[in-house]
C-alpha cells in the first residue's frame, strides 16, 4: 500500500496508531486548514494524527468559489497587507507547489463609468500585478469596448463602456484539499475521516492531552493521547470548543454563499467575468471545458454548520446580478447544479454586514493545550497552517522551522491511467458524465472516499455538473465502490437510496423561499421515513 494512499486500509491502519501511540499534535477537522496544518506539522518532523468526522473538504472546502486569488476587492477596502499575503501565496502554488492543480485563469472586468474608473482599476491591478513579486500571470491589459464584446460577445452592449483583463488562478477545491491530506499522510500523519471528537481528555493540571474520538464506520471510540491539539473546524468552530470548554461560544459569525453551475454554451464569452456587486463581487468563472461557475451570494446564517442549503431566493438573486449584463438571459431550466457554502468569518463587534468581515484569520487558545484556528481564506491556507503549527510547537517546545513553502504536493496524476489500463472494463465512462470507471475506483482506493457522495461530490463533480445531479451516475458506479469499499448488496442499496435521497433533498431546499422553509424541506425529506 502507497504511504499517500487514502483507502480503507489506510483508514483502518491509521485508527490502530491513534489506538496505540502518543502523538505531538492531534488536528481536529479534515478542511483544508486542518489537512494543511496535519501537512506542516509532519513536513517538521512532529508525529500528527488528523481526524475528521465526515469526509476531507466536506464542509467550506469543497463548497468555495474555488479560485486562488489575491483578494482584489480587498485592494478597496486597503487591506494590503492581505492582498500581498494572497498574491505571495498564489505565486508559490501556481509555480512550485502545485501547478498541475492550479491553473491561471482570465477575468474580464467591465467598466461602467467613463471618467473615473479606467485611471481607478487600473491603479488598482498596476498593485494587483506586482504586489505578488515576479510575474506568474499575464499582467491585466486595458480592453476598448470594442475589444471587451469580441473576448465576451454574451455582453449587451450597454452594459459596459470598455473593460479590463486581468488573471487570477483557479483550482479544484475539495481535491486540492484531498492532495494535501495525502501528500501529509506519505511524510506520516496518521488521517481518519468519519472519526468525529466526542469529548476532550485533561490531565490532573486541567491540560488538555488528547479527545475521545467515535469511529463512524465500525462503531466503538478510542482514545487519542496528544501533547498538543489544534481545533481546525470552520464553521464548527465554536460548537467544538465548546464540547472542550462546557461553555457557549461566538467566535464566529457565518455566512453562505451559493453558486450556480451552467452550461458553458449558454452564456458565450471566452473569459471569465468579475462584476462589483451592491454587497460584494459577482463571478462568471469557467468550469472545466462545459461550464460556467456563477456566484456567489453573502448573507447571515443562523442554522446549522452542517447542512447550508441555498434557496429559491438564493437562486433568484445570482441568476438576477448575470442576466443585467447578458444578451441572452440565463434561466433556472438551465442550471445544472447549486450548491452552498458557510464562510467562517470572525465575528467582529459592531460589524452591520458579513461583507465587511475581514478574511483574516484568528489563533485562539482556550485551554492549556487546545489552540484553534479560525476565518481566512483557502488562497492562504498554508499561512493559516504555518501559523497554527508555530503557536503548538511553541508550547511543545519544539523549534523546528515550516518547511511546506518548498514541500510539492503530492502529483498522483498517472495512478488513475494505470488503473483504467489494467481493466478495460475500468477505462469505460461513467453513464451521462466526462469520467471513466476507474476515476471511481480511485476515489475510494486512493482519495479517501468512503460513500457514494464522497466520490460524486467532492472527488468527481459529477452531483453540480449533470441536469440529473448524478442520479444515472450513482446507479452505474455503485457496484463498483461496492466492490472498492467491500459492502454487501444491502448495504450498496441503502447507500444508493441515501445519495438519491440527499440530491432530492437540496433540490427541495432550492425550491423555497427562505433559509428557514428551505432547511425545514431540506430536513423532512432526509428524516422522511425510507421508502416514503
Amino acid at each position: 500500500m502507497s504511504a499517500t494512499a487514502l483507502g480503507p486500509a489506510a483508514r483502518a491502519a491509521a485508527l490502530e496508531r491513534m489506538r496505540g501511540e502518543r502523538f505531538d499534535l492531534l488536528v481536529v477537522g479534515g478542511g483544508i486548514t486542518g489537512v494543511g496544518i496535519a501537512l506542516d506539522a509532519a513536513t517538521r518532523g512532529l508525529s500528527v494524527a488528523l481526524v475528521e468526522a465526515h469526509d476531507i473538504a466536506w464542509g467550506t472546502s469543497s463548497r468555495s468559489s474555488k479560485l486562488i486569488h489575491g483578494g482584489l476587492r480587498y485592494l478597496e477596502m486597503l487591506d494590503f497587507g492581505l492582498v500581498r499575503e494572497a498574491l505571495r501565496e498564489r505565486r508559490l502554488l501556481l509555480t512550485t507547489l502545485a501547478p498541475h492543480l492550479v491553473r491561471p485563469v482570465p477575468f474580464l472586468f467591465p467598466l461602467t463609468h467613463r471618467l473615473w474608473e479606467r485611471p481607478y482599476l487600473g491603479a488598482g491591478l498596476l498593485l494587483y500585478d506586482t504586489m505578488g513579486g515576479a510575474r506568474h500571470v499575464p499582467r491585466a491589459r486595458h480592453l476598448s469596448k470594442r475589444a471587451a464584446l469580441r473576448w465576451a460577445p454574451a455582453l449587451r452592449p450597454d452594459s459596459l463602456v470598455g473593460a479590463v483583463r486581468f488573471h487570477d488562478a483557479q483550482e479544484d477545491d475539495a481535491r486540492f484539499a484531498v492532495h494535501v491530506a495525502r501528500t501529509a499522510a506519505g511524510h506520516g500523519a496518521a488521517v481518519a475521516t468519519r472519526a468525529e471528537v466526542t469529548a476532550f481528555a485533561r490531565d490532573e493540571g486541567g491540560r488538555v492531552v488528547g479527545a475521545r474520538v467515535r469511529d463512524g464506520l465500525g462503531g466503538g471510540e478510542l482514545d487519542v493521547r496528544a501533547r498538543h491539539t489544534v481545533v481546525a473546524a470552520g464553521v464548527a468552530t465554536d460548537r467544538v470548543l465548546e464540547l472542550a470548554t462546557g461553555r457557549p461560544q461566538d467566535a464566529l459569525r457565518p455566512s453562505k454563499g451559493i453558486h450556480l453551475l451552467v452550461p458553458r454554451a449558454a452564456i458565450p464569452m471566452r473569459t471569465g467575468l468579475f462584476m462589483r456587486t451592491e454587497k460584494s463581487i459577482f463571478h462568471a468563472i469557467p468550469w472545466g471545458a462545459d461550464h460556467w461557475l456563477l456566484g456567489d451570494t453573502d448573507t447571515d446564517w443562523d442554522g446549522e454548520p452542517d447542512a447550508p442549503v441555498a434557496n429559491r431566493a438564493d437562486v433568484e438573486y445570482v441568476l438576477s446580478k448575470v442576466n443585467s449584463v447578458l444578451v441572452r438571459p440565463v434561466s433556472r431550466k438551465q442550471i445544472c447544479g447549486i450548491y452552498a457554502g458557510l464562510r467562517p468569518l470572525v465575528a467582529a463587534e459592531g460589524a452591520a454586514s458579513t461583507t465587511r468581515l475581514s478574511r483574516e484569520h484568528r489563533l485562539f487558545a482556550p485551554l492549556p493545550g487546545l489552540s484553534a484556528i479560525a476565518g481566512g481564506k483557502y488562497t492562504t491556507y498554508r499561512v493559516m497552517a504555518r501559523d497554527a503549527v508555530d503557536a503548538a510547537a511553541r508550547d511543545l517546545g519544539a523549534a523546528a522551522p515550516s518547511r511546506t513553502h518548498e514541500v510539492p504536493l503530492l502529483d498522483a496524476g498517472g495512478e488513475v491511467d494505470a488503473l483504467a489500463a489494467s481493466d478495460p472494463a475500468l477505462a469505460a465512462p461513467i453513464a451521462g458524465t466526462r469520467h471513466r470507471a476507474a476515476d471511481a475506483v480511485h476515489a475510494c482506493t486512493h482519495e479517501g472516499a468512503l460513500d457514494l457522495d464522497d466520490v460524486l461530490t467532492r472527488r468527481l463533480r459529477v452531483s453540480i455538473e449533470v441536469p440529473d445531479r448524478g442520479r444515472a451516475a450513482a446507479a452505474a458506479i455503485a457496484p463498483l465502490v461496492a466492490s472498492a469499499l467491500c459492502w454487501s448488496d444491502a448495504r450498496t442499496a441503502e447507500e444508493l437510496a441515501g445519495y438519491l435521497r440527499l440530491r432530492d433533498a437540496e433540490a427541495a431546499a432550492a425550491d423555497a423561499p427562505d433559509d428557514v422553509t428551505a432547511r425545514a424541506r431540506y430536513r423532512a425529506v432526509l428524516d422522511a421515513p425510507k421508502g416514503v
